[in-house]
């Protein structure tokens, strides 16, 4: 009989590489937020994968960015805190990089430093010729002995089982640290924070880029008249300005109303019960420097 193995993994990679795309790819869950801008995630998000022989932790960790405030520079100790107490990494860039940029470069020196076994997964192969892939591959695998290098399109779901596979091989003989149900460790209100955050980027767009911080204030399981289950949620979305504040309700509550909606159905495709969602918009400014607000980003 084959022997159980488990361990944890990191995914780490500069702002907006598919990191967290790529997490939910290989969890088949929903855990991350995923939206095409820069700095989405901001804490260390586990996904769980539950595998035949093997359990493999997933950590997908704020993308390497310029700290300009307390949060900011929260998210990156984060990234780089998560490598010491991993077992393998997976250090996503862009097929579209023709050299190794400084981000990545920064990332690389930090993956030297763990001295981790580490695999280089390069995303978005769909937009580069052959031979611009293979002069990528050439000039990484200068840098380190990578265990194994895979040019993948996160969007498409065949590269799931060959990740997992090559992750497997790499891991040692271990215990299940989470329940073989689970797939993720956050908790039901950070994954409705999540959701609202998440949707709250996709409408917005640029005008109110990522100023916001969403809290869950009341989360309550009960019953309907007709005995089936529904969690009574209310939440406030925080942003910085006033004139964020106009923004985000929209004309005659509009925009308000389609961010609350949008994360109500994926909620209740998440969560597998009825969801009663309750939004509120306030300002606080400068929540990113605030200390009682950027410690629930801490690594813990």
């Amino acid at each position: 009989m084959q022997e159980f193995k488990s361990g944890f993994v990191a995914i780490i990679g500069r702002t907006n590489v598919g990191k967290s795309t790529l997490l939910n790819l290989l969890v088949g869950e929903k855990v991350a937020a995923t939206v095409n801008k820069v700095q989405t995630t901001r804490t260390a998000i586990k996904g769980i994968v539950n595998r035949k022989n093997s359990q493999i932790i997933f950590i997908d960790t704020p993308g390497i960015h310029k700290p300009k405030t307390k949060l900011n520079e929260v998210m990156i100790e984060t990234s780089f805190g998560v490598l010491n107490d991993i077992d393998v990494i997976l250090f996503v860039i862009e097929a579209t990089s023709q050299e190794i940029g400084k981000g990545d470069m920064k990332i690389l020196e930090k993956i030297k430093e763990a001295n981790k076994k580490t695999i280089l997964i390069i995303n978005k192969i769909d937009l580069v010729k052959k031979e611009n892939l293979l002069h990528l591959i050439d000039i990484y695998q200068k840098e380190y002995p990578f265990e194994s290098v895979i040019p993948i399109s996160s969007i498409k779901g065949k590269y799931k089982e060959i990740i997992l596979d090559e992750i497997e091989k790499q891991l040692e003989k271990g215990p299940a640290y989470y329940d073989l149900e689970e797939y993720t460790d956050q908790t039901l209100r950070q994954l409705a924070e999540e959701t609202i955050r998440e949707k709250a980027l996709i409408y917005l767009q640029d005008e109110v880029p990522h100023g916001i911080y969403v809290e869950v204030e009341k989360m309550k399981l009960k019953k309907t008249q007709k005995g089936h289950e529904m969690y009574d949620i209310e939440a406030t979305i925080y942003c910085l300005r006033d004139s964020h504040k106009g923004i985000i309700i929209g004309k005659n509550g509009e925009m308000l109303k389609k961010i609350g909606q949008s994360a109500r159905i994926d909620m209740e495709k998440n969560f597998g019960v009825k969801i009663n969602l309750k939004t509120w918009v306030k300002v606080k400014k400068d929540w990113q420097d605030d200390n009682s607000i950027v410690d629930k980003f801490k690594l813990t």
